[in-house]
């Protein structure tokens, strides 16, 4: 049996394995995985330079394959960008709620409102970026899970993207290096 620690570890190395291949398409690294009674059920990775898509953040697109290869949560739909839940099934609804999400940056505002109307407690991040208190509903109570040990990993995986700049950024838009004397 695989304890809780290993298979979190593992499916973080799956997250930043994802986050990796996105450095490697020239996209910022993010890479998250859900799984549903300790398997994988979908994954994605950022794909905004490829798709020329904002909303193709690594959430969205884990939340968009999840829809795609599980027709039974066909009553999630996405609107306005977010995944909101419609209907009565009661199934569907509890298996949304038990996903546990495994990312390796916190999810922006558009990703974390995304995940918030999967009415999951739990879902975690690097807490970097924004606050998620000020962001949510009156009623949220979510269970934020930091390991510090894949901070450092993923803030280097940051650094890398943006040492060699967006290549998809317009060029009035890049910063200028300026060479060290």
């Amino acid at each position: 049996m695989v304890s809780a620690r290993n298979e979190e570890r593992e499916f973080m190395e799956r997250a930043f394995e994802l986050a990796e291949e996105a450095l490697a398409s020239n996209e910022v690294p993010v890479g998250c995985v859900f799984t549903y009674e300790g398997r994988e059920v979908a994954c994605g990775r950022n794909e905004v330079n490829r798709t020329k898509d904002p909303t193709t953040h690594a959430e969205m697109v884990a939340l968009r394959n999840l829809q795609a290869e599980n027709p039974d949560i066909g009553e999630v739909i996405l609107y306005n960008h977010f995944f909101r839940y419609h209907g009565e099934h009661k199934a569907v609804k509890e298996i949304l709620r038990d996903l546990v999400l495994y990312v390796t940056l916190e999810p922006c505002i558009m990703c974390a409102s995304g995940l918030y109307e999967l009415a999951n407690e739990r879902f975690g991040g690097i807490c970097s970026v924004g606050n998620w208190s000020k962001y949510n509903k009156e009623k949220a109570e979510v269970e934020v899970v930091v390991d510090s040990t894949y901070a450092d990993r993923s803030i280097a995986l940051l650094k890398s993207f943006y040492d060699k700049q967006n290549p998809f950024a317009p060029e009035e838009k890049r910063k200028s290096k300026k060479s060290k004397q």
